[in-house]
């Protein structure tokens, strides 16, 4: 038997070199299949999942909307990840949840081991030109969020205030709690001054909202303004007091059906000037993705991949909506192609835009 000739070499007369390069295009064809193959099986995942522990950072101190998101989905993602690895939360608090955004770009293992949850104002903050971020958000992998945001303000019972109207018409300048500036706390007070006229003094410092509501309680500052999806329930005994222990909402961002919020003000109807409407909802837009969850940059794609699958899956857990529900938590699934959309839009925020904003940056320029 005749020896069959060799592949593209004789074909259509080709010659020596020209069959080279063929050969070179189909390994790198079978090389890129092979890859993509890697990516989708879960044989893969599960070779280097199996075993290990997957280690959740949380920028922010325990018993916070940020925290307590992230151990309802530390309970569950596990399952979802091929090789089912233990999962470990940690908390890693400070500067508005800068400290765990460094750790994430600068010392985290990128592995596909850690993924790190910090407040994604700071994302906002470095689009308007805050000095002390030198992070590009951009080359983070984003896996996802598993909500949106609804800010909101409220004030204590103690001050003697009920009503957004009581909070305008108060002669008394309102000391409002916060962590740094880039935080719903921090930001939203000072967009309230710009825009409606009111006083509030922001007091920040303080490490998570948790510490925050200590400080309510103990008169340190008289209101706060956070997220309504989160304070809900981690400050459900504070909106159930009475007297002048009783937190109260007096203005929100979108309707709820919750009583203590359904009947209040909306921010897009007490800011009647459109252009100072602008600046809030300029702010504002990144509440489309809150909690976020980021791997370290040059985590490699596949885990990146299966970390994002893990995710959506677990969003979507029997299991974990039970308990979600039953803890009063609201799951809103954002997919981490579309958290990565969102962080390019702010990164790109319009000059004009910026420029309106900048009063929120603490230390421009030095």
């Amino acid at each position: 038997m005749s020896k069959p000739p060799a592949l593209f070499d004789q074909e259509e007369g080709l010659d020596k070199g020209e069959g080279m390069k063929r050969r070179l295009t189909v390994a790198a064809l079978v090389g890129i299949t092979g890859l993509l193959v890697a990516q989708s099986n879960p044989a893969v995942g599960a070779d280097f999942y199996q075993g290990k522990t997957l280690r959740l950072v949380v920028g922010s101190a325990p018993g916070g909307g940020y925290d307590t998101y992230t151990r309802l989905i530390a309970r569950h993602i596990g399952r979802h990840i091929p090789g089912e690895p233990a999962t470990v939360v940690e908390n890693m608090p400070g500067a508005g949840g800068l400290v765990a955004a460094n750790f994430a770009y600068k010392r985290a293992d990128p592995d596909g081991l850690t993924v790190v949850v910090f407040n994604n104002s700071n994302i906002v903050q470095k689009a308007l030109g805050d000095p002390r971020i030198k992070i590009d958000f951009d080359k983070l992998g984003w896996v996802g969020a598993p909500s949106v945001g609804a800010p909101m303000c409220m004030i204590m019972g103690f001050t003697g205030l009920k009503t957004l109207d009581d909070v305008l018409k108060s002669k008394r300048t309102l000391k409002m709690g916060a962590n740094r500036a880039g935080t719903t706390g921090y930001d939203l007070p000072l967009i309230l001054n710009k825009t409606i006229g009111t006083h509030f003094e922001v007091i920040s410092g303080y490490t998570g909202t948790s510490k925050i509501r200590v400080a309510l309680q103990s008169r340190e500052v008289d209101g706060f303004c956070s997220n309504w999806e989160s304070m809900r329930v981690t400050a459900r005994s504070m909106l159930d007091a009475k007297g002048d222990q009783k937190l109260i909402p007096f203005v929100i961002n979108e309707k709820w059906e919750d009583p203590e919020v359904k009947d209040l003000p909306l921010f897009k109807d007490v800011i009647k000037d459109p252009k100072k409407f602008a600046i809030y909802k300029a702010w504002a837009n990144q509440m489309d993705f809150q909690r976020p969850l980021s791997v370290p940059p040059n985590t490699p794609g596949d885990r990146l991949s299966i970390l994002r699958k893990a995710f959506a899956d677990t969003l979507k857990d029997t299991a974990l909506l039970t308990e979600a529900k039953k803890s009063k938590l609201v799951i809103t699934y954002v997919s981490g192609e579309r958290t990565d959309e969102l962080v390019r839009e702010i990164l790109s925020t319009p000059n004009e835009v910026k420029k309106s904003l900048s009063f929120l940056v603490r230390n421009k320029g030095k």
